[in-house]
């Protein structure tokens, strides 16, 4: 427990956080990784030199501070931050490393204001932050370690079967190398798939899952990212380029917070909005959702450039001729208006996804949402669900960065 006197000082130094929060985050990553660069491989170089891996953090060590005396508020961040930290398998003996960091950066940045008080504070903070995570991460590890074909740390998988989807996503079937069955998944999850980086060392990606659980196999559906440099998509080049069928990769066991509810009790409609690759996720619960609530109706909006862009399309198209109980729309943003016209479906449409579109479609407001996507599809989507004051509990997405950026004014329309 935290004395008053701990948690008074952790609540002084908020405002200074709001104000210096990336600062002090881009000086962490930069003193981290020039003294232990041992723990590169655990981070996005994308998400580094965008800046949304300093933007979370920050947001990240504001609302810790803010809510350093009421912990309970932070349950659902912790659970998101745990289960990336299991996918990466992050063990303890990596937070002494980000610990004595952080505290060097905290001390340089707030300058002054981070007196021998404050900076023994903010150690006993992180002393209890992370006695909260390695807990849960401990309590993953042994979860998927105890599961039917489970185990620990990386395991070699052999891809069995690679199949385009689209002009930029192409599909890996990923069975154990060692013969031994697939652990179960919960629909929305992802593997962390480990490879060797062009320096020698190794590098790592999440991926989710788009097949369903119960196979014999992974599957992940992956974008081809333009560059070919590791921040602009080396993983994702190297797999669509240079992995084929017979070889292998390493896999740590699935992951992931935002997953379908399949619990029983709730026959409100089920809503299913998915932007670009953000279909990857959103394809796994579709198919589930299918088979295990056939008495719930099922919307699924999907948004791209085009056609040549689309995955799954013929497997949709199939899925909605199988099942009555639900009602599909696509959204082409870089399709001629004058192309969908032409179009005999009626399930189709030109622009990018909007309040309009999703409300034209779903059977009722009052409904279950899940969406993932790009950031302004992401940010429109939610602004809309808000908007309509849909319960919190009823909205569902994965999203890496802060999720004050979904609420941002700016993000009035989506994109695919």
């Amino acid at each position: 427990m935290l004395s008053e006197k701990t948690i008074s000082l952790i609540k002084s130094t908020v405002p200074a956080l709001q104000e210096n929060g990336e600062t002090l985050t881009r000086h962490f990553y930069e003193r981290m990784f020039d003294r232990n660069p041992e723990v590169r491989a655990f981070f996005n170089p994308a998400n580094q030199a965008s800046g949304g891996q300093q933007q979370a953090l920050a947001a990240a060590i504001c609302a810790y501070a803010a809510n350093i005396d009421n912990l309970g508020a932070l349950t659902g961040a912790v659970e998101v931050i745990a289960q990336k930290h299991a996918s990466l398998q992050i063990k303890p003996e990596h937070y002494p490393i980000v610990g004595d960091n952080l505290l060097a950066s905290i001390k340089t940045v707030l300058g002054e204001a981070a007196t021998d008080e404050v900076i023994d504070a903010w150690a006993a903070a992180y002393e209890v932050l992370t006695g909260i995570l390695t807990g849960r991460e401990r309590e993953i590890y042994d979860g998927q370690a105890a599961a039917p074909g489970g185990w620990r740390d990386f395991k070699e998988f052999k891809v069995v079967k690679k199949e385009k989807e689209s002009e930029v996503i192409t599909s890996l079937y990923l069975a154990p190398d060692d013969g031994t069955a697939v652990p179960p998944f919960k629909p929305g999850q992802y593997i962390s798939l480990r490879v060797p980086s062009e320096d020698g060392s190794t590098t790592m990606r999440n991926y989710s899952l788009s097949g369903r659980p119960g196979e014999e196999h992974f599957r992940i559906s992956v974008k081809r990212e333009a560059g070919q440099g590791v921040p602009d998509g080396y993983v994702s080049n190297l797999l669509h380029k240079s992995v084929e069928v017979g070889q292998t990769v390493e896999l740590a066991a699935p992951s992931g917070e935002f997953v379908l509810d399949q619990s029983t009790g709730s026959d409100r409609p089920l809503v299913l909005l998915a932007g670009g690759v953000g279909i990857t996720p959103v394809f796994s619960m579709l198919l589930v959702a299918l088979e295990t609530m056939p008495e719930r109706d099922v919307s699924f909006i999907y948004g791209c450039l085009d056609e040549k862009h689309q995955a799954f399309k013929a497997d949709i198209d199939q899925l909605q001729r199988d099942h009555p109980n639900l009602k599909v729309h696509y959204r082409y943003s870089d399709r001629p208006a004058e192309e969908i016209a032409k179009e005999t479906a009626a399930n189709v449409s030109d622009g990018f996804v909007d309040a309009g579109l999703i409300d034209s479609v779903v059977s009722q407001r009052d409904a279950d949402y899940y969406f993932c996507g790009p950031k302004l599809f992401m940010a429109a989507v939610n602004r809309t669900l808000v908007g309509w004051n849909v319960p919190r509990s009823q909205i569902h997405f994965e999203f890496f960065g802060p999720k004050e950026d979904l609420e941002s004014p700016a993000a009035s329309a989506t994109a695919a």
